[in-house]
């Protein structure tokens, strides 16, 4: 193997190697062990002059004592996904979902994305070095999404997502690598005024009125659904809060002598179980026996498969495990079409209630301790709202849209009944 030659340069050791890069070399003390350390490193570039900055930064580190890693050819891609692993496996990410939020976010800003409608390309930020990931670089990517976003491909909400997760990344590897810059640095979030999510024509929620013949539609054709809906409406719970509901076992989240329903898990996909609420609490709600009496009559007379009947869950599917987390939108969508109303999908559950909730003149404390608390701050406000506050708010709104017996809101026989299931004859599975 050839030995490079050296040749000295104008700067204090910095050396022109044979190749064409540069050696550097240095003896400098470190004070956090009170040892020489002896700095020896080729480094590819062709000016003397960035060779001795490089020596210059590294002898200032040394003697700043910090140790402190290099980003060493490490690409954005491999940061980036470095960085979702160590978050999963120190918990800052729980859930099911925000894992593939950020895996789909990276395919993104890694791969490129590709618009379905205008069909062009806006490349990724995948093969940057980590610490020449420059701000010129994320305003370039940014305008490409906003041509996507202009052409309809994407809303800039979605964008919006994906850059909140890049400013996460970025300022990780700043961290970490003690980069002179911030990538992301004053770059700004898509601009969202003009962009319309729910619109007068489809608002994602039924108007009070409509209601009542939604969900007797909901009872004749879809009855094993129509508890869920039921409850979705008088509470604006979440159906990924509602999925993990267990009826009966040691940790039962009904507590049907007292009509509390323990708010402490989500379900997003698959058998994974977050142990607290999206908003990351975990709270109880107290309901009326209207809501009791409908959740009685779905487990007495809708849990018609043996492994259903022996699952603890309070809306199992038909193997006994978690429904699917998009198992409402199917009927929604058919009876919606039928009755002529609007769009509706289960995200409008929540968005109904809050309409309910204002129409039976629900006090705000009250609805919000209801469906779920935001923050830290509103939790401690909430926590003084009584149960009886709880179960007459709940009463009052399902006063709008049922009479409140098993028999006559849920098309059902009341509680103490024969067992068998049975349904309407013309019931549809799913």
């Amino acid at each position: 193997m050839t030995r490079a030659l050296l040749t000295k340069t104008k700067y204090p050791n910095v050396f022109a190697t044979s190749t064409g890069g540069h050696l550097v070399r240095a003896r400098v003390k470190d004070p956090s062990t009170d040892t020489l350390v002896e700095i020896k490193k080729t480094i590819d570039t062709t000016d003397p002059l960035q060779a001795l900055q490089w020596l210059q930064g590294e002898i200032e580190r040394i003697k700043s004592g910090v140790a402190l890693p290099t980003p060493a050819k490490l690409r954005f891609s491999d940061f980036a996904v470095q960085l979702l692993e160590d978050k999963v496996a120190v918990g800052d990410i729980k859930s099911t979902v925000g894992r593939a939020r950020w895996v789909n976010t990276l395919e993104h800003l890694i791969g490129g994305t590709t618009g379905e409608k205008s069909e062009k390309y806006v490349p990724g930020l995948g093969d940057i070095f980590v610490d020449k990931l420059h701000v010129s670089h994320v305003e370039q990517w940014k305008l490409g999404i906003a041509g996507l976003i202009k052409a309809g491909d994407y809303s800039p909400t979605t964008a919006n997502g994906w850059l909140s997760i890049l400013r996460v990344i970025c300022k990780a590897a700043k961290r970490k690598f003690t980069l002179p810059h911030l990538a992301t640095e004053d770059v700004a979030d898509f601009n969202t005024d003009d962009w319309v999510t729910y619109s007068e024509e489809e608002p994602n929620a039924l108007h009070p009125e409509q209601v009542p013949a939604f969900l007797a539609r909901l009872r004749e054709i879809y009855p094993q659904h129509y508890a869920m809906a039921f409850i979705g409406f008088a509470t604006g719970l979440r159906p990924s809060t509602l999925r993990p509901l267990r009826r009966r076992g040691p940790e039962a989240d009904i507590k049907w002598d007292t009509g509390k329903i323990l708010i402490r898990r989500s379900q997003t996909r698959g058998n994974e179980v977050m142990q607290m609420t999206k908003q990351r609490t975990r709270y109880s709600v107290t309901v009326p026996k209207a809501v009791l009496d409908v959740l009685t009559w779905h487990v007495e007379q809708q849990l018609h498969t043996p492994e259903q009947q022996d699952s603890d869950l309070l809306f199992p599917s038909v193997t006994g495990g978690f429904r699917a987390p998009t198992i409402l939108n199917k009927p929604f969508q058919e009876i919606a079409e039928e009755l002529g109303f609007p769009a509706f999908t289960q995200r409008g559950l929540r968005r109904t209630y809050n309409d309910l909730a204002r129409f039976a003149k629900v006090d705000r404390l009250v609805k919000t301790s209801i469906s779920g608390h935001g923050t830290e701050e509103m939790e401690e406000l909430y926590s003084s709202v009584a149960p009886e506050e709880q179960r007459e708010s709940i009463a009052k709104v399902v006063q709008l849209f049922g009479t409140g017996g098993p028999r006559n809101a849920a098309g059902g026989p009341p509680s103490g009944s024969p067992t068998t299931p049975s349904g309407p004859p013309n019931a549809k599975t799913g």
